[in-house]
């Protein structure tokens, strides 16, 4: 870790710079180019080296950031929501049990249209207690007004924090950039960072229309909204969050000018002229293309639809993408307990709502829940859910990869 931080301090800041660094590193890299007002952090694992090394930052004068450090996850979300109506320019991070005790606030800060950045090393959630990677705290989170943007690997959190800071003051709604916990936020790869003057061109100078500490133009936080208007302000919410699709598309096409990276809403690996494709998000997205492209080798029409911007969802975009596909299987690494799982039912959602054309109802989707608390995923089992598919064996029952109990 110290070594990694020493990297990082050394770097000229108008470079841009091929540098290995873990998903955590290069986030607390991507910030320290942002350069937020305010950092209100409370230490959880997978998430601690995003701050770690952010603080290493500070106390080397690489930024100028407030960090305020506080007694739980609960206050650290309270003081980003402070700080950002004051008008200042805000980021936390957090994981697991932590995010879960910023539940309350979560629905505050979007309800106040406070562009909050949060970067999250996604977990699983207790009980039992396990400190290993999945999705279950993030989607726990889904409906609470926020953006949410997914990355793959290292090169993503880099750059998806960086694309989520512009996009929240956009869409003037708060945002998480998502890695996964220890796959993504504690493995070392390659990746190429920005130059200073670019990052910080393309976020700009934050400056909020209305904000607290602005004497001459008066305004309220939070006020009181009875049943002849709170109607109201959750409609005009949802609109923003509509909104945000489209932000996000004009925010990557230049952030591709910038750095040559294309963003889309989605990831389609091989998706044309495929029989069959996987739907996932996340860092198994690049274990799906490997066996994408082995049974391709062999002849077999394989595909990987990869979910970036999860909320708002692009469901007639993806119904779209899907029309080509003869069966699709949906791989959540999250559970709904007493329903489908959360990744599933939206592509559910997405065809129901946008027909294919010519194809209504004939598209066939099954749903496989893997890799909960941290469990292994590989290229072969990856193999076998496709061969499921090629066989025919199509359920409306829910599948469980790699689990051990017989009753699975």
């Amino acid at each position: 870790m110290q070594k990694e931080i020493d990297r990082l301090l050394k770097n000229k800041p108008e470079d841009k710079n091929r540098i290995a660094l873990t998903g955590g590193a290069a986030a607390a890299e991507a910030l320290r180019q942002i350069n937020p007002d305010v950092m209100p952090v409370y230490p959880i694992t997978p998430q601690t080296p995003i701050v770690e090394v952010f603080a290493k930052f500070q106390a080397n004068r690489k930024v100028s950031t407030e960090i305020i450090t506080v007694e739980s996850e609960h206050s650290a979300i309270s003081a980003c929501v402070g700080s950002s109506a004051a008008g200042a320019r805000t980021v936390t991070a957090t994981s697991s049990q932590g995010l879960a005790l910023m539940n309350e606030i979560l629905y505050i800060a979007s309800g106040l249209r406070l562009p909050i950045l949060m970067v999250i090393s996604s977990r699983a959630l207790s009980a039992p207690i396990n400190i290993h990677g999945d999705h279950s705290d993030v989607m726990g989170a889904r409906d609470a007004g926020w953006i949410q943007i997914f990355s793959e690997n290292v090169q993503e959190i880099y750059d998806n924090t960086i694309i989520g800071m512009k996009l929240a003051e956009k869409a003037e709604l708060p945002a998480m950039a998502i890695m996964d916990g220890f796959i993504t936020s504690h493995c070392v790869e390659d990746l190429e960072t920005l130059p200073d003057r670019k990052v910080r061109k393309f976020t700009g100078i934050y400056k909020p229309e209305e904000y607290l500490l602005d004497v001459k133009n008066p305004v309220t936080f939070g006020p009181v909204g009875l049943p002849d208007s709170y109607f109201e302000f959750k409609v005009d919410q949802e609109k923003a969050a509509r909104k945000a699709k489209d932000y996000y598309k004009k925010i990557t096409a230049d952030f591709k000018k910038m750095s040559g990276r294309s963003y889309g809403l989605f990831e389609e690996y091989r998706v044309k002229g495929a029989d069959y494709v996987v739907v996932v998000a996340g860092s198994t997205a690049g274990t799906a293309k490997e066996a994408v492209d082995r049974l391709r080798s062999q002849g077999k029409k394989a595909g990987l639809l990869k979910i970036k911007l999860f909320r708002p969802f692009p469901y007639e975009e993806i119904a779209e993408a899907l029309s080509g596909a003869k069966n699709v299987a949906v791989l959540d690494r999250a559970m709904s307990f007493g329903s489908v799982a959360p990744l599933y039912s939206e592509i559910i959602n997405s065809v129901a709502s946008y027909p294919l054309a010519g194809r209504a109802g004939k598209l066939q989707a099954t749903s496989y829940i893997y890799g909960l608390g941290g469990r292994d995923i590989f290229i072969k089992d990856i193999e076998k859910v496709f061969e499921d598919m090629i066989e025919g064996k199509i359920s409306n029952k829910v599948r469980y990869l790699n689990c051990k109990a017989r009753k699975c």
